[in-house]
């Protein structure tokens, strides 16, 4: 074993900072409330991000133990995705009979470049929209872009900046919408389960900690599909990034920047007039 990983179970103040939140967010534990006819669920999950990140604007958390947290964090989603697999094995029967919706699912993240996009030229953002609405911006699809266009580029600080965005907000927001819409809409909450598999595993286990609260009898169901839905997104995602998602998005984007300078050209027409 290398000195620095010794170093990182040595990080006392690391472990001690992790048990402290633990301990209080399972104090606290789930809280539910009304929206209209949906329901948020507030999970321990949710209550340990926002500590963490308010403690790390304050002198307890060092920056060796901002680092020392990062591999952790990684070996945490390890061991979930290694739970989940043993989940999957007695569930297949029930993956196999979703057949075609699970290997499609993985269209669904096409979605981003539809809605997001759209709105991003709407802002005025240029080439950069193109690297922040192509996909979900995790680490395959941050290498892809990297790759085409460079780290230095429009479309590169795009990319980057919904990747740490994610990182940041991303489990708060798919904990708290996947249960809200799984209570809200007609759908069945397996169709939540594999939209929640998206690539990352934190996102994943939030929206899947949120549709087992909502629905704590279909557990085994529910951690099935979105650790299956996950591992497909995560070996055919990038597939489909570099194939379709990333191609839609400039094109899209070339029809919707001369439809804009359009309306320009004709707005300063008009003024001219």
């Amino acid at each position: 074993m290398s000195e620095e990983r010794k170093n990182l179970w040595k990080d006392w103040r690391l472990h001690a900072i992790v048990l402290v939140i633990v301990v209080i967010t399972e104090l606290i534990g789930t809280h539910k409330f009304s929206l209209g006819p949906g329901v948020i669920l507030l999970l321990p999950m949710l209550y340990a991000i926002i500590i963490g990140l308010a403690l790390y604007f304050t002198p307890i958390v060092k920056e060796k133990q901002s680092k020392n947290a990062e591999p952790l964090i990684i070996l945490g989603v390890t061991m979930l995705i290694a739970k989940i697999g043993v989940i999957i094995g007695p569930s297949l029967p029930q993956i196999i009979e979703a057949g075609p919706a699970l290997i499609l699912q993985e269209f669904g993240n096409l979605g981003t470049i539809f809605l997001a996009l759209p709105v991003a030229v709407f802002l005025g953002l240029k080439r950069e929209s193109i690297g922040m609405t192509h996909s979900v911006a995790r680490e395959p699809n941050v290498g892809l872009i990297m790759d085409k266009f460079g780290f230095d580029s429009p479309e590169g600080r795009g990319v980057m900046s919904i990747y740490i965005f994610g990182t940041v907000f991303g489990a708060v927001f798919m904990g708290l919408i996947s249960g809200f819409l799984a209570t809200l809409t007609p759908l069945h909450p397996l169709s939540f389960a594999m939209a929640s598999g998206i690539g990352s595993g934190s996102m994943m286990a939030a929206a899947s900690g949120s549709l087992v609260a909502a629905f704590p009898a279909m557990e085994t169901d529910i951690l099935a599909f979105a650790g299956a839905s996950n591992l497909l997104s995560l070996s055919t995602g990038l597939y489909m990034s570099i194939f379709i998602g990333l191609p839609l998005t400039e094109k899209l984007y070339e029809v919707l920047t001369k439809r804009r300078e359009k309306k320009v050209e004709s707005k300063n027409t008009g003024i001219g007039a």
